[in-house]
């Protein structure tokens, strides 16, 4: 199967600049690019697909780039974005430019010159204004540019608009197409949708300055089936570094996932091939109870980015922690699982709707209340049947400690200290 054609069955494809371009890439290898700004110390979830169409296309034969913006990173772009970013010292900048790097690094094949690293800070530091301004600013229409969706979108913001600044960072993006073209041969730039606007003034940027042809890709914006940007979450968004959200946690993200986005997911995010899939979603519709097609997507997409062993330790730390007990009906809570401590003297006649809203497990009392009422909340295994349950001793488990659970999937180890 081809670049393309894999981007295409798995509902990645958004917007081609040629729909020749299936045909072009069997014919030769390409040199692709795609640009990751250090806006963080660490990539998120929603970095993986860009992360994940480069490996799709080493895969397929050809030579990936991944560029870190540590240039346009100064700058900030307005893609997507209803408000100017706030600009970035520089300790931060290079501190997340490195962040980014090593995690890219563990990521992508770069092996037999198969993917290269760069850093567009580093054709950026000696380019003078002026020249810049004499040597690519002049091939840009102001016309054009306002037209641009990630510009026109802020224009019609009339108390936020956009800076010089921010307006300015699709000329420094579409020069690093330029450069990289020249340097390196590249002919494809790929990036999420919201990149459409900068991917085609590089191209065009190149067909002006250096008559040749290249080429563009974007991809969807990924939503969940209720409409929310995938990868945010009440504690904000799911990052890549295990510092910032661990790998179990990483792994309980996937694991939640919706029966009706499962399906999708696995597409999106694992390199598991069609018949698989075909497998898994088969699966999904005769048993969804099984949850097997979540499984496989957290086990997969955790083994990618945090490794098999560290996959294989969430698997069990989950499955411990909703059994909720050890072998000979001992009570444990693995180490590493959502745990808040309370107080002992708190312990005895503490309502359990009050431990609910505390450990975040519910939003309010009387959202709690509904969820003892429908069925839904559980202590150490057991449904809590009544609203006015409250805790005492006898609640208590080996380690001072108990365990909430909501439905099938969120749950909260409480110890009292």
């Amino acid at each position: 199967m081809s670049f393309v054609q894999e981007l295409t069955w798995r509902g990645l494809l958004q917007q081609t600049t040629d729909p020749q371009l299936d045909a072009r890439m069997r014919d030769e290898p390409f040199t692709l690019y795609c640009g990751f700004d250090p806006t963080a110390d660490s990539l998120h979830v929603g970095s993986l697909i860009p992360i994940l169409t480069l490996m799709r296309a080493q895969r397929a034969g050809h030579r990936v780039i991944a560029l870190v913006g540590g240039a346009t990173g100064m700058v900030g772009d307005p893609s997507g974005k209803s408000e100017e970013r706030k600009l970035l010292d520089a300790p931060t900048l290079a501190r997340n430019v490195e962040g980014l790097r090593a995690q890219l690094a563990g990521l992508l094949d770069f092996t037999e010159d198969r993917a290269l690293l760069v850093n567009n800070h580093d054709w950026f530091k000696d380019f003078s204004y002026l020249s810049f301004l004499r040597e690519v600013g002049k091939h840009f229409s102001v016309n054009g540019m306002l037209g641009k969706e990630s510009v026109r979108a802020r224009l019609e913001e009339r108390d936020q608009g956009i800076s010089y600044t921010e307006f300015s960072y699709m000329l420094i993006q579409a020069y690093d197409f330029l450069w990289l073209s020249d340097h390196h041969g590249c002919r494809l730039q790929v990036g999420g949708s919201d990149q459409w606007g900068n991917i085609t003034a590089g191209i065009e940027l190149v067909r002006r300055m250096r008559q040749k042809q290249t080429y563009g890709i974007t991809t969807p914006l990924i939503t969940t089936s209720s409409g929310q940007k995938f990868g945010k979450t009440e504690k904000g968004a799911v990052w890549l570094d295990a510092g910032r959200t661990s790998p179990y946690d990483f792994h309980q993200f996937f694991l939640r996932t919706e029966d009706a986005d499962a399906s999708r997911f696995l597409r999106f995010y694992t390199m598991l091939d069609e018949g698989m899939i075909l497998d898994l979603e088969a699966q999904l519709r005769a048993a969804p109870e099984k949850r097997e097609a979540q499984r496989v997507l957290a086990r997969e997409v955790t083994t990618l980015v945090h490794g098999k062993a560290e996959a294989d330790k969430a698997e069990e730390l989950a499955a411990a922690l909703f059994s909720g007990r050890a072998e000979g009906g001992v009570f444990v809570v693995p180490p590493g699982a959502p745990t808040s401590e309370v107080p002992r003297g708190d312990l005895e006649g503490l309502p359990v709707v009050e431990l609910l809203v505390v450990t975040k497990l519910c939003a309010s009392k009387g959202a709690a209340r509904r969820d003892i009422e429908g069925g839904g909340i559980y202590l150490n295994d057991e449904r809590v049947e009544n609203v006015v349950r409250v805790l005492t001793q006898s609640d208590l488990r080996e380690g001072n400690q108990l365990l909430l659970r909501k439905g099938k999937k969120s749950y909260h180890a409480v110890r009292f200290t």
